[in-house]
């Protein structure tokens, strides 16, 4: 175990998505001691590998944080639960599994904006270099790396038909909607393997946790950056109750989400100066971006019951039907359990004149109360329709001086009538698609919105009511060059050195749908940036 001031050649603070790429790859160098710290425990927990055990999971405090938003002024002062992984892999060990990489235009747009290197074109690569793909290696996927990306092939038959009215309301089947254009109704892919969940522990992690050059700790909570001037130079953290420290003699990237990494800078005295002096913090670096641009998508759940057919709820309902399912499950690692919980995804324009789909709906054959929550007892759909490119902007600030203390989170979610409309379009859209003649012999009856929600400020109200996150938080530590920029291009923190950020929070706009392949792909970059500039700076 590290004693107090142990000098490592690199910290890795998080093991989520990014931070287990990272330190997968700087400890491949058998030269370099990487440390990796996680405030969350082991990955050792049964439910975490079942890709449909979400329930188990989700609001779970030995895997979910559990953190709640502060009253949300656009929605009625509702409190939103926001879970976050607890446990090495973040969220990739409690998230919904699915591959989504965002659309090329996505990226090209964080290029336009003067970040060089980040564009479609240049990120591909990093995509490719994890994924082990079921179909094999081509211009647009990658065989042999450490992430399983497979079709898990479970189907039902109201998806199949679902996925027939999409084609007639007028949306494309997508053929490869992780190859850059993602319009269209298609089966998810999925990181699982074997059955199993393939989260960021489990394919960069544990394969590599023998390494003697590489250290691993968990229950590890970071109190806050070690600086010389504007140098960082290690971090403070608590193990078991104990105070400790590390040192780091090239660089300490924090990759501890949206939320946990500009909490950590703010704790630090890098950030808003007036927020910080307010909470008795010395500011050491007045950086006004840390904690804005909080961006995620929503989602609006449409649900209906179904006649004249078998979905989920059937069987989940039904003692013999559970035991079909756990046999089917443990003796071949097959059937729904072996699966994401959502199977089918449509990426549509909900108007004309985009030049990309600004909605996402994620298909389930199963309907609910709530996410995680028990399923009704009739056969029942899901159709969480989630904007992909909100324009409403929220925060996360440190509450106090307190690093145990959760940080504060403002999501403003429907703060914008861009975002107003979007929901109002996205219910449209689901009813055309509902309405067509491919799912009319299940006479669907939709139950959510309830009976008598028709008007547009019905179903805006509707909305206030229930949007809720769909966990894809990103932003607070935007990369740029602007005013509100946290990080240049290399991922740099502006104006201190020895310090970079590597995860969602980088992301200066939110990519067009689920964010854990994008996170991968921002660790697999900037691993190779900061092998890059150590080669530099060894030969200068």
């Amino acid at each position: 175990m590290p004693q107090a001031n142990e000098v490592f050649d690199y910290i890795v603070v998080g093991g989520g998505a990014a931070g287990c790429v990272i330190a997968n790859r700087l400890s491949a160098d058998a030269r370099r001691r990487v440390l990796l710290l996680e405030a969350g425990g082991p990955d050792d927990y049964f439910w975490l590998t079942v890709p449909l055990g979400i329930p188990f999971v989700l609001g779970n405090p030995r895997c979910d944080w559990r953190l709640r938003s502060e009253p949300e002024p656009h929605l009625g002062g509702r409190i939103i639960e926001v879970p976050r992984g607890k446990t090495l892999g973040g969220s990739s060990s409690i998230n919904g599994l699915v591959y989504v990489r965002g659309h090329a235009l996505d990226f090209d747009g964080w290029r336009q904006q003067g970040n060089i290197g980040w564009g479609w074109d240049d990120v591909l690569p990093y995509f490719k270099r994890s994924e082990d793909y079921f179909a094999g290696a081509s211009a647009s996927h990658g065989a042999g790396g450490e992430l399983s990306v497979v079709d898990p092939g479970v189907r039902w038959q109201v998806l199949d038909a679902y996925k027939e009215a999409c084609i007639e309301a007028g949306i494309p089947a997508a053929g490869d909607y992780n190859g850059g254009d993602n319009e269209g109704v298609a089966y998810f892919e999925a990181m699982i393997r074997n059955g199993r969940r393939c989260s960021a522990s489990q394919a960069f992690l544990n394969p590599v946790k023998a390494r003697q050059n590489l250290r691993i700790m968990t229950q590890a909570h970071v109190q806050g950056l070690q600086m010389t001037g504007r140098r960082v130079t290690g971090v403070r953290y608590r193990l078991g109750g104990e105070a400790r420290a590390a040192t780091a003699s090239a660089e300490v990237i924090l990759a501890a989400g949206t939320f946990g990494t500009p909490q950590i800078l703010q704790l630090s005295g890098i950030g808003p100066a007036a927020s910080l002096r307010g909470l008795g913090i010395e500011v050491r670096h007045d950086l006004p971006g840390v904690g804005e641009n909080l961006q995620d998508h929503w989602m609006l759940r449409i649900q209906h019951r179904l006649e004249n057919t078998v979905t989920l709820s059937g069987w989940m309902n039904s003692p013999l039907g559970k035991a079909a399912l756990g046999l089917q499950y443990f003796l071949a690692r097959r059937g729904p359990l072996s699966a994401q919980p959502t199977l089918l995804a449509v990426f549509a324009r909900t108007q004309p004149g985009l030049d990309m789909p600004d909605v996402q709906v994620h298909v389930s054959a199963a309907s609910y109360a709530q996410v995680g929550g028990p399923l009704h007892p009739f056969p029942g759909m899901t159709s969480s329709a989630c904007i992909l490119r909100p324009t409403s902007r929220g925060q996360v600030r440190t509450r106090s001086a307190d690093a145990e203390e959760p940080p504060a989170i403002l999501h403003n979610f429907l703060a914008t009538h861009h975002d107003q409309d979007v929901a109002l379009r996205a219910v449209a859209l689901v009813r055309r698609i509902m309405a067509q003649n491919a799912l009319r012999r299940f006479n669907p009856q939709e139950i959510s919105p309830p009976a008598g929600v028709e008007t547009l400020e019905q179903i805006l109200d509707y909305a206030r009511r229930t949007v809720t996150t769909v966990f894809h938080p990103v932003g607070t530590c935007a990369m740029g060059r602007g005013p509100q920029a946290v990080v240049d291009e290399r991922l740099k923190v502006h104006g201190i050195a020895g310090l970079r950020v590597a995860d969602a929070s980088i992301m200066p706009t939110i990519t067009s749908g689920n964010t854990c392949a994008p996170v991968i792909m921002i660790g697999e970059k900037a691993a190779d940036m900061i092998r890059d500039d150590r080669n530099v700076a060894a030969a200068a």
